[in-house]
């Protein structure tokens, strides 16, 4: 199936149009709470009610068509539907959702984006950076602490490849 979840040899992550959705993240702020204000994840099972078990077309019936569809650098084509982007291996598998998000929702407890990092950090002592994201398998989670609102959920199958990425 070859490279998927992200993660690329030689110590990079590649997503579909990563550098220009932050730099719009960065003019805008988070978003105004209209869209995508908070993630609710329960880790490597589900992201704001869709399960990892989703595949292509469960996404694009529900959704309707993305904005755009593009596959990235590491064989994944990415549904883009502006707040939120879901990335899919060839045979339709879930591997990664990005969404902008004011805040982290684990059950009952509510992490605003700007002290996920530190909450990473204090709650998950396996948590690790790679090509700028920080990594935290205890929550399942990627995200680049510098770049405002945008957090990835992983599915767990996509842990292993962010682990054997270069530091």
């Amino acid at each position: 199936m070859g490279r998927a979840c992200g993660a690329q040899a030689g110590g990079t992550a590649q997503y579909t149009r990563r550098s220009i959705t932050f730099r719009a993240a960065r003019r805008q702020g988070c978003p105004d709470g209209r869209q995508n204000s908070a993630m609710h994840l329960k880790p490597y099972e589900s992201v704001d009610g869709v399960p990892f078990t989703a595949m292509r077309e469960d996404i694009v019936r529900a959704r309707g068509r993305p904005r755009s569809e593009e596959r990235n650098g590491v064989g994944l084509t990415a549904l883009d539907y502006g707040g939120v982007v879901y990335r899919f291996q060839d045979g339709g598998r879930l591997e990664e959702i990005t969404a902008r998000a004011r805040a982290l929702h684990l059950g009952t407890v509510a992490v605003p984006f700007a002290s996920l990092a530190a909450f990473v950090r204090a709650g998950d002592d396996a948590a690790f950076e790679r090509a700028g994201f920080l990594v935290s398998p205890r929550y399942g989670i990627a995200f680049v602490p510098g770049e405002s609102c945008w957090v990835t959920a992983l599915a767990r199958h996509c842990l292993p490849q962010w682990e054997a990425m270069g530091a």
